[in-house]
């Protein structure tokens, strides 16, 4: 293997597509192997960035994190596999694998990983780029999952506080829910907030209002 080969390069290619283009880092100790990859993604309208090992796609991530990155997962140093581990620890970035391995248990731990994709050299050409577009398709699913469960997660949370925020409005006012959760929407109206964020305040003032009261009892205690 010459230099080259071994040595950790990172080079941009940019598209000849005016509208903007789809980053995959390529990475992969092959020299050859990342040209041909990089040629044929250029052509097919996407950016590229060559990394020749892991520590080199590190960096480049570090810099610019890429729609996708395709890993080959035997490479002299840290693997693909354990590049895959950094990148899920340290990253959003989506992986797929690139082997020339065709050991049924490495495919399964490369997909146990978190992979979205692989290929398996030799691989054909014409097969590259519906595979790369199939795994751009995955991850993106992925993501709008990841949102939508954050965005769940962050509602119920609102309404847990809300529905508290209720009940000590019900206990001190000795009054209904309904009065009790209109009175707690007007205040917010008027006074141009939202709902859980008045919530918020309140159940964080009958906290602090329960520690006055259990500092004034240990006063008195010592007296």
């Amino acid at each position: 293997m010459s230099s080259a080969q071994t040595a950790d390069t990172m080079t941009a290619t940019t598209s000849l597509s005016p509208s903007p283009s789809r980053r995959i880092l390529l990475v992969d100790d092959d020299s050859i192997t990342l040209d041909l990859l990089s040629h044929i993604f250029h052509h097919a309208g996407f950016a590229t960035s060559k990394a020749a090992s892991a520590e080199a796609a590190l960096s480049s991530v570090s810099e610019q994190e890429p729609d996708l990155a395709l890993l080959d997962i035997s490479m002299p140093g840290m693997s693909g596999l354990e590049l895959a581990k950094r990148l899920q620890v340290e990253t959003t970035v989506p992986f797929m694998f690139l082997t020339s391995n065709n050991d049924i248990k490495l495919v399964r731990e490369a997909t146990e990983s978190g992979a979205v994709g692989f290929l398996v050299k030799p691989f054909e050409h014409t097969q590259i780029v519906p595979a790369v577009e199939a795994a751009l398709a995955r991850a993106d699913e992925i993501r709008q999952l990841r949102r939508t469960e954050a965005n769940l997660t962050a509602a119920l949370a609102a309404g847990r506080e809300t529905s508290m925020a209720v009940g000590l409005l019900m206990a001190k006012l000795q009054t209904d829910r309904n009065t009790a959760f209109e009175v707690l929407r007007d205040y917010a109206r008027s006074n141009r907030c939202k709902l859980n964020e008045v919530a918020q305040e309140l159940l964080a003032a009958e906290e602090r209002i329960s520690t006055f009261k259990t500092m004034v009892a240990n006063v008195r205690t010592k007296r």
